[in-house]
């Protein structure tokens, strides 16, 4: 009778940790001098967040081409995923903050009229260091993403080796310069003039702009110990069209002797394979925040 009621007592125990859910707010603002305007923003908070007064580590999930700051909400229920992991210990306590991007595939554009991966860096983290009670330290900041979003995610990591302990982009846009050279114009127009320049055609699009923002290159041209002060998750699915990409990454990285992790999973470039992809994602940058 006496370990029956253990056990009961057990199960219930569990149930409540489980049932502790954090607090999702799906759209905030913050203005933003740089692009002329105000950006909107998601945020989840550990169940904790409200009772307690600890501050806590960040990590900035960045969204997808065509998606907004609700993307990891709606399609990959981010909140269900971490309120599982935190409360099982998979992953520590954290701040999960989601910006809106819209299509700046989180860098500046050619001609500075959007100027997105400056606001990141300068008025984005800043404030949101100030609103939230964030561990404000390289040691406590992760950063991570899905497509576009893994794009931005080493993009950031690579250019600002400094502010971010990991990244771990899923399924990210990682292109060769064949692959940009070949694009069909209208995928062109459509998806990269506004960022590299209108009208590129062939070797034109191998520009100045874009050499600054291929995640090729600028692996290519930083030193090891330069890159190794990110710790890298790197995840894709096998039947992903962005699988080559992803591939290259991995052997550029191990040609620079960068420690790192790569996964290439069953799966394709969609909600599945990320939302079955991100507690493994958030685990990796949870522990580099522990010491």
């Amino acid at each position: 009778m006496q370990k029956t009621i253990l056990l009961a007592f057990s199960f219930m125990c569990g149930f409540f940790s489980w049932a502790q859910t954090g607090k999702v707010i799906e759209t905030q603002q913050v203005a933003s001098n740089i692009l002329k305007r105000s950006v909107q923003y998601g945020v989840y908070l550990p169940a904790d967040y409200e009772t307690s007064q600890r501050t806590y580590p960040v990590v900035y999930l960045l969204h997808g081409y065509t998606d907004d700051q609700t993307g990891w909400l709606q399609y990959g229920e981010i909140n269900r995923y971490a309120d599982k992991a935190i409360a099982d210990g998979t992953i520590p306590p954290m701040i999960i903050i989601m910006p809106d991007a819209d299509s700046s595939w989180y860098i500046d554009s050619y001609d500075n009229k959007e100027n997105y991966e400056q606001f990141f860096i300068k008025e984005f983290i800043p404030a949101m260091e100030k609103k939230f009670r964030i561990k404000a330290e390289k040691s406590h900041r992760g950063i991570a993403g899905l497509s576009m979003g893994g794009y931005g995610t080493l993009i950031y990591a690579l250019k600002y080796p400094n502010m971010f302990a990991a990244a771990a982009p899923l399924s990210a846009a990682v292109f060769t310069d064949e692959e940009m050279q070949n694009m069909p114009e209208a995928q062109w127009d459509r998806t990269f003039a506004q960022l590299f320049g209108r009208g590129l055609k062939g070797k034109d699009r191998l520009s100045e702009a874009w050499y600054k923002n291929s995640i090729l290159r600028i692996i290519e041209e930083k030193n090891g110990a330069e890159l190794n002060k990110v710790k890298y998750w790197i995840d894709c699915g096998d039947d992903d069209f962005l699988s080559g990409g992803n591939a290259l990454l991995h052997v550029a990285l191990r040609k620079k002797l960068v420690n790192h992790e790569y996964r290439m999973r069953d799966g394709k470039h969609d909600w599945t394979y990320w939302r079955t992809g991100i507690t493994d994602a958030l685990a990796f940058i949870g522990q580099s925040f522990r010491r």
